[in-house]
């Protein structure tokens, strides 16, 4: 069975490291970098949680989390590219594959607070009234 955001933050993931060894080999940057690497990283991480979660609202937190990572990452990336350290090619082609993942996880967090509120729903009018 395929998972398309697992395997799409995976690859992410390995392009993140790829540019993080570039910044520090070739353009000497270690700080900046580095918080790339952590939100870029840590958004594949914490969908591997997901996939592992005690119950939907233990998915819907790994999920939102990993939303805030891929937020973070764009962040991160934008800077890079306003200071100089990548390219607007560069910038486009990583930015375009994080906002793709992005886009899964907002209709994946969506989809599942929907069906959170409607069990609720459900279990509230089977309680008996007394």
């Amino acid at each position: 069975m395929s998972n398309v955001v697992r395997e799409k933050s995976f690859g992410f993931a390995v392009r993140i490291v790829r540019l993080y060894k570039f910044l520090c080999a070739e353009k000497k940057e270690y700080v900046l970098s580095k918080q790339l690497l952590k939100s870029g990283t840590s958004i594949g991480a914490n969908i591997e949680e997901s996939l592992q979660a005690q119950g939907k609202r233990d998915f819907l937190n790994k999920t939102n989390i990993a939303l805030k990572e891929a937020t973070e990452t764009l962040y991160w990336l934008r800077l890079l590219h306003a200071t100089g350290y990548i390219d607007e090619k560069q910038t486009q082609s990583i930015s375009s594959d994080c906002k793709e993942i992005t886009a899964i996880l907002v209709s994946i967090v969506k989809t599942t607070k929907a069906n959170l509120e409607r069990s609720s729903k459900k279990e509230t009018k089977q309680i008996p009234k007394e």
